[in-house]
């Protein structure tokens, strides 16, 4: 079994349906990907464009959360909707693939606080403060030097009072340092990144972020994807040597996979405008994906590559899915 960190589907349901009024796209487009390659737990990112004002990014964001609570309706004989530790255990015995909502940025917020408890309710159980840019909350990864706000501290307290997971993805450097000092022993997780020793590029993580990360109680989502990876050698060597790295730094149980797969979205959905954080390296394109790792489907050949290079399947379990697994047991209400 595969349990996947950060995939980006709701994107696409989003644009289905909200657009275009389509029903049961799940069922027809991702379902079918995810049973492929293996994915009994697949986390949901809602992400909106931040072109948009506060108003419409808010509207778009409760669109997509209701998508996926739409998916696990009209498939509820195969999926289901993970909000507490106990929608695990259909997972976990294989007769349901479970789907949790997060959240990627919260410039649907606003400058208000209260949108956190309305996600909550509607099923978010992570989310992070930032896509790459500033936002009244808090620095992404394309900023330099600046942390949390006064309001993004206040935001994370709330999370921490409503048991929300942390993401410290496309978090600056200050504003991860920030959140872990301000959230120390609540659960934490940097949904999808790789390792900055391997590919110095802001949005991966250096090894003294991973051993803050891993001290802390957290996980890293190894980020399949080129950008990550390494755009020069995007192969599924390359993410091998990623994993092992992150594993040697942070220990084999504070790992896990958080794919980000874009290929597909790129050939459905409409170009995004280009964000003018000058994150994206020269030459590779939006849609770009690993050698033979190109969306959730290709999964077994990555564990493949795993088997071939030397892992004890006790480790690629573990990374493949017990890890994931058993930091959400943990972080969810139990029911």
């Amino acid at each position: 079994m595969i349990a996947d960190a950060h995939l980006d589907l709701l994107c696409e349901l989003g644009y289905r349906e909200l657009r275009f009024g389509e029903t049961g796209s799940f069922a027809r487009t991702w379902q079918p990907l995810l049973e492929a390659g293996g994915v009994g737990l697949q986390v949901c990112p809602v992400f909106v464009e931040l072109e948009r004002q506060p108003e419409g990014t808010l509207r778009e964001a409760l669109g997509q959360a209701a998508c996926l609570a739409r998916a696990v309706r009209e498939s509820s004989d195969r999926i289901v909707g993970v909000r507490t530790a106990a929608d695990l255990d259909a997972v976990e015995r294989g007769e349901r693939i479970g789907l949790m909502l997060s959240l990627e940025g919260v410039e649907q917020f606003g400058y208000e606080l209260w949108p956190a408890e309305t996600f909550w309710e509607l099923g978010m159980r992570m989310a992070g403060l930032t896509w790459n840019r500033r936002n009244p909350y808090a620095d992404g990864a394309a900023e330099e030097g600046g942390g949390l706000s006064r309001l993004g501290r206040a935001l994370v307290d709330r999370f921490v009072e409503l048991g929300v997971i942390v993401d410290l993805a496309h978090a600056s450097p200050t504003t991860f340092a920030d959140i872990i000092a301000r959230a120390g022993g609540v659960p934490m997780i940097c949904s999808h990144a790789a390792c900055r020793a391997l590919n110095d590029h802001p949005r991966n993580l250096t090894d003294d972020q991973l051993r803050a990360l891993a001290d802390a109680g957290g996980l890293l989502g190894l980020m399949l994807h080129p950008l990550a990876i390494g755009h020069e050698a995007p192969t599924l060597d390359r993410v091998v040597d990623h994993l092992e790295h992150a594993v040697n730094v942070m220990g084999s149980d504070r790992v896990c996979f958080g794919s980000d797969f874009t290929t597909r979205l790129s050939k459905v959905l409409p170009p995004m405008s280009k964000p003018a954080d000058g994150l994206m390296p020269k030459g590779l394109e939006p849609g770009a994906g690993i050698e033979n790792l190109k969306g959730p489907e290709d999964y077994p050949a990555l564990l493949a590559r795993m088997d071939a290079r030397g892992w004890s399947e006790a480790d690629i379990t573990a990374v493949g899915s017990g890890n994931l697994l058993r930091f959400l047991r943990t972080a969810l209400p139990a029911t």
